[in-house]
């Protein structure tokens, strides 16, 4: 007796514990808490970054190139003895003796350099900058859609987290009734009405329901986990949804697919992306023209200035064959860029089918709604009949079980339908956000 009270008080205890635990929580707190703290659209952000990083490294193309060198040398080689005195301005006429040109003393040179490098024509520069500004927007939009995505998520993981309430509460029902039957059972027994197996047929459906209970339970556990995976909360509470599981109806208006839906226009940027390396690819056969400039600071001492002198100029290049480097390179962007073309078709097919299926599917849950509905009342209305007719020994146990558990099913599958209605119809307005 004492450990039955013992296991009791423990059960006592840890479901107190588990109901103190148990976090209140709105949809609009969830999605606020998800578009703050989800990893999933952290990391979109950083990939958002990443292109825009790519974007401003084609800043080269149009800005300045600018280094500043400090350089020291001792030398005795003549040639560069020489020019080292020429740089610092410091040659005399003493200098132009064979003797000390042809063996000169220990000399040192210590110069400063600023050089300026200025593109003015990379035609195939340009066309890479406008490829880089195209995956740019494409990784913007592909990001927002990311956040559509991540609210559809939301709202099935938070419609589980009802549908799992709902069902311990019709269970929950389910086993008050089966409880009463027992009762009921067991008073039929005793004035010689039934038999010792409806007994027994009895407590097995209240085993059941408890068994079924408890997987109810872990379906809430696991929808809360699954929640706070979104909110990125490692504290792993039990959460309750503030409003119960229902039917949502809205006006929606789906003829054809969007095309400015944002995960369509970001394909198509991808694919305006590698066209434009294509053409960077066929610019790259023409020259390109660059200035350059250098300002130039010489001494014998460190970090001096004694002499000073500057050089500028602009050079035509023009790379005329490199082993077929660039005639492969073409080739291959031209794929690309042909591929993109045909996986954009593919992609735009496949979301109209999937939008065509989603609106089947979102119809099909509506017809499904009136049948289970009145299928729950119908079973409802049975359950009761049957009820009355064993309480005056006109039913047998097993017919009365039978509409307790067909009763018990129905209204499962009525707020089963109306989780399916709820995300087909989330799933159809992800489809056609625009």
């Amino acid at each position: 007796m004492r450990n039955i009270l013992l296991i009791l008080a423990f059960f006592c205890v840890s479901y107190s514990l588990q109901a103190q635990g148990t976090v209140l929580i709105s949809k609009a707190e969830v999605i606020a808490k998800v578009m703050e703290g989800n990893n999933a659209l952290k990391i979109s952000e950083q990939e958002v970054l990443m292109a825009k990083g790519e974007y401003n490294q084609t800043n080269a193309v149009l800005m300045p190139n600018i280094s500043i060198s400090h350089t020291g040398i001792a030398t005795t080689n003549p040639l560069m003895a020489f020019g080292s005195k020429l740089n610092r301005e410091v040659l005399t006429q003493s200098d132009f003796n064979p003797l000390v040109l042809n063996d000169p003393s220990l000399t040192r040179d210590y110069a400063t350099r600023i050089v300026i490098q200025q593109p003015l024509l990379n035609l195939d520069g340009i066309y890479q900058r406008k490829a880089a500004k195209a995956k740019l927007s494409a990784s913007e939009l592909q990001s927002s859609r990311q956040q559509d995505y991540i609210e559809l998520v939301v709202d099935k993981s938070y419609m589980q987290l009802q549908l799992a309430y709902k069902t311990v509460e019709v269970l929950k029902k389910a086993k008050e009734t089966a409880l009463e039957n027992k009762r009921l059972a067991d008073n039929a027994f005793k004035q010689g009405y039934s038999q010792k197996s409806d007994v027994l047929a009895v407590e097995v459906r209240v085993l059941e329901i408890e068994n079924q209970l408890q997987y109810a339970r872990s379906s809430i556990q696991n929808a809360s986990n699954d929640l706070s995976v979104l909110m990125n909360d490692e504290s792993y509470r039990l959460l309750q949804p503030a409003d119960s599981l229902k039917v949502v109806s809205s006006d929606i208006s789906f003829e054809s697919l969007p095309e400015n839906r944002k995960d369509i226009q970001a394909i198509g940027l991808a694919s305006e992306a590698y066209k434009q390396m294509y053409k960077a690819d066929k610019m790259s056969f023409l020259p390109r023209l660059n200035a350059f400039g250098t300002y130039e600071l010489h001494d014998d001492k460190v970090l001096q200035g004694g002499a000073d002198g500057y050089l500028f100029g602009a050079a035509l290049k023009w790379n005329i064959f490199e082993g077929s480097k660039r005639f492969g390179s073409v080739q291959k962007s031209k794929a690309e860029y042909a591929k993109s073309k045909l996986e954009v078709n593919q992609y735009k097919a496949e979301s109209q089918v999937a939008l065509n299926k989603a609106k089947r599917m979102l119809q099909d849950a509506k017809n499904n709604l009136e049948l289970t509905a009145l299928a729950s009342k119908q079973s409802k209305e049975s359950l009761r009949i049957r009820k009355n007719r064993f309480e005056q020994g006109l039913e047998k146990t097993t017919e009365l079980l039978m509409a307790e558990m067909q009763y018990a099913q129905k209204e499962l599958e009525y707020y089963t339908t109306i989780f399916q209605h709820n995300y087909a119809l989330a799933y159809v307005q992800f489809l056609t956000k625009e």
